[in-house]
């Protein structure tokens, strides 16, 4: 038994173009139909009606169908040939299962499309055509996907994430517009401040400012091969293994080094940032110790405070709980050779700032400098140029989500090579919530939880 809505919808379409083709003709020269036009347009509206109702009935008909987990012909998975028993009428066993279904679907041109894929359809007329959009990710494995795009770096893992409703398309956030500490700037105005008795009161009030989120559109693509294909496991592994760990990179530099314009804006290009200049000092162009310490001073203080998100990153045992800042240095992998070279003092009275891995039972897979992980990560620039080497408490930039990416395929990109083309889209938008340094009220250098080092 096969299913031709797809063929359908695509009728459908095809006469709505050409009845609002023959409308545009003739408004374009200011004009209305002529005989032959008219004719032409009825005779598509005849067809479009009957298309219809040609449409309703087999929409009925799969509704059936899917509720009874009738199979529709040619769409078997690898279980259904090898005899094993499946409900069409559920979701897929794994992730492969379904790709190799959306495959399967991508090559007839929707012909031949496994009906669980259409339980899973995006929304919309014409998401669920192949050759217009695509199928979403099953709830099932779709949340794998980005738990694992979420843990896969060090730098995803310590941003405020927000939850994002499902009809939204971006957030705005109410922050306080606070750039001082000094009396009657604090959170933008509020000053507390002593009386006498019977002394008259001053009203004072916070200012807030508007940050706005709007979703932005990452594309991922993975190649499967027809090995991969064939074997619903190992496709599964292999895009499990891949897709994350680049939907990761990518969100991940832009967390860093992102425009704000079509990404997420990244902290490196923000005004949140502090530079501090370099002591001239250096050799090699690596860091001094005066520029780590420097750069250490000129870090918001509570960002030293204590957390427990960091507990799985820094190798700490529930035990440990709250042991940990949410600061962290963030380094160029060339950055790591100056650093072991680093001292406070001289001689028998010298102090190492850097302690690498395992140093007197050190925990983690990272170093420490000043109480804080060492984290090499490519987002960082090279060592010399500003921007290789980070301080920077991740809690203090938020990102959204849209949640389940969406995916699609096409036999055409990889078609001389005989390749699948999975694409996955995944929407997110982030920038700091600082919109610039903080003056002390000692009225000293400014802080900031986002701290580089000028060029050397």
């Amino acid at each position: 038994m096969k299913s031709n809505i797809h063929a359908i919808r695509q009728r459908k379409a095809d006469l709505e173009k050409k009845a609002r083709a023959l409308l545009d003709t003739a408004a374009a020269e200011n004009r209305d139909l002529n005989e032959t036009e008219a004719a032409q347009y009825d005779d598509n509206l005849k067809a479009l009606t009957a298309n219809e109702k040609q449409l309703e009935r087999e929409e009925k008909l799969l509704e059936i169908e899917r509720r009874s987990g009738t199979v529709i012909d040619d769409n078997s998975t690898a279980a259904d040939r090898a005899g094993a028993p499946i409900d069409k009428s559920k979701g897929f066993t794994s992730l492969g299962d379904m790709l190799m279904a959306v495959a399967a679907s991508a090559r007839t041109d929707g012909r031949h499309t496994d009906p669980r894929l259409m339980l899973a359809a995006a929304a919309g007329m014409s998401e669920a055509v192949p050759s217009d959009g695509g199928f979403l990710v099953q709830k099932d494995f779709a949340p794998e996907i980005l738990q694992r795009t979420y843990a896969t770096g060090q730098i995803l893992k310590r941003v405020k994430k927000l939850p994002l409703s499902s009809n939204a398309n971006g957030m705005k956030l109410n922050a306080i517009d606070e750039d001082s500490r000094a009396d009657g700037s604090r959170f933008g105005g509020v000053l507390a401040y002593w009386i006498n008795e019977a002394d008259a009161l001053t009203s004072t009030k916070p200012k807030f400012r508007r940050m706005e989120l709007n979703l932005n559109k990452l594309i991922g693509l993975v190649y499967g091969t027809d090995e991969l294909l064939s074997d619903a496991a190992a496709l599964e592994a292999w895009v499990m293994m891949n897709l994350p760990a680049e939907l990761a990179f990518r969100v991940e530099d832009a967390i860093f080094n992102g425009t704000g314009v079509g990404q997420p804006f990244g902290v490196l290009n923000s005004q949140a940032k502090v530079q501090v200049a370099a002591d001239g000092t250096e050799t090699n162009h690596y860091p001094s110790a005066n520029d780590v310490l420097n750069m250490w001073a000129r870090l918001w203080a509570p960002s030293l405070e204590n957390s427990i998100a960091s507990i799985a990153t820094e190798g700490l045992t529930p035990g440990n709980a709250g042991q940990f800042p949410t600061a962290a240095w963030f380094v160029d992998q060339s950055v790591l050779p100056g650093l072991f070279g680093l001292t406070l003092g001289a001689g028998t009275a010298a102090i190492l700032i850097y302690h690498p891995p395992g140093y007197f039972g050190l925990p983690g897979p990272y170093g420490q400098m000043l109480g804080l992980p060492v984290i090499p990560v490519e987002h960082c620039s090279v060592v010399g140029t500003a921007g290789d080497i980070v301080l920077a408490d991740l809690s203090q930039y938020v990102m959204i989500d849209k949640g389940a990416p969406q995916a699609a395929s096409s036999i055409h990109v990889k078609f001389l090579t005989d390749e699948m083309t999975f694409r996955f889209v995944y929407r997110a938008d982030g920038q700091p919530t600082w919109k610039k340094p903080l003056t002390p009220k000692s009225g000293g250098p400014t802080l900031a939880p986002f701290v580089t080092l000028a060029a050397r």
